[in-house]
């Protein structure tokens, strides 16, 4: 079994292992959208409180007209909310400057639209590929922390860096369905915090063939 195919191994496993865990299918692709910036750096009890303030407003036309103001005292639970007010209003402002529409986006290539949404203020590596992934329904690899530390343990190699995992855990995503992909990166995060509660934890069974 080569390296990649082990990787894919561990990966379905702990979808096996963990379900579908259905992360961000809302229909509305705003409420998504901007609860991935509210998310950043708290929990996410907060942010779902941050976010329900907001379900009134969750259209383009209310979030571009609303003071900037009102949206902090929407989004105070979810912490650091005059920063996270501003992201929001970016993230909008830069959607509406590209027509607003998300079919306009199927013409960019993988890469070339992350590099426009780490353009967006308040956008880092992992919420850009949480927006492709999520968003734009691109298959790529998060490499947060908890991937990280996960392979790390496992004997993969030191991943000391988001951007030295993501480029080689990419081309694993490009023959599985982008359904799996997306809980690929749901279960790593849900193990990670099982993990992290008991660290004494067997995962050699995820090396198994």
């Amino acid at each position: 079994m080569n390296t990649n195919e082990q990787k894919v191994q561990v990966l379905n496993k702990l979808v096996t292992l963990y379900g579908y865990q259905d992360w961000w299918e809302d229909d509305n692709r705003l409420s998504d959208w901007i609860s991935m910036i509210l998310i950043q750096r708290t929990t996410e009890r907060n942010a779902n409180q941050a976010l329900a303030n907001l379900k009134p407003f969750l259209d383009l036309d209310s979030l571009m007209d609303m003071d900037i103001i009102k949206l902090e005292e929407l989004i105070y639970p979810a912490g650091f909310y005059k920063q996270k007010s501003i992201y929001v209003k970016a993230l909008i402002e830069w959607f509406v400057g590209h027509g607003a529409s998300f079919e306009k986006f199927r013409l960019y290539s993988t890469e070339d639209l992350r590099k426009e949404l780490l353009g967006i203020k308040g956008v880092g590596e992992e919420t850009a590929d949480a927006m492709l992934l999520y968003i734009f329904e691109r298959n790529v690899f998060i490499a947060d922390l908890y991937a990280r530390r996960l392979f790390t343990r496992l004997g993969f190699g030191e991943y000391n860096s988001y951007e030295q995992m993501r480029e080689e855990f990419m081309p694993i995503t490009e023959n599985i369905s982008h359904k799996l992909c997306k809980e690929w990166h749901s279960v790593i995060d849900v193990h990670g915090k099982h993990f992290g509660k008991d660290k004494e934890m067997d995962e050699s069974w995820l090396l198994e063939s």
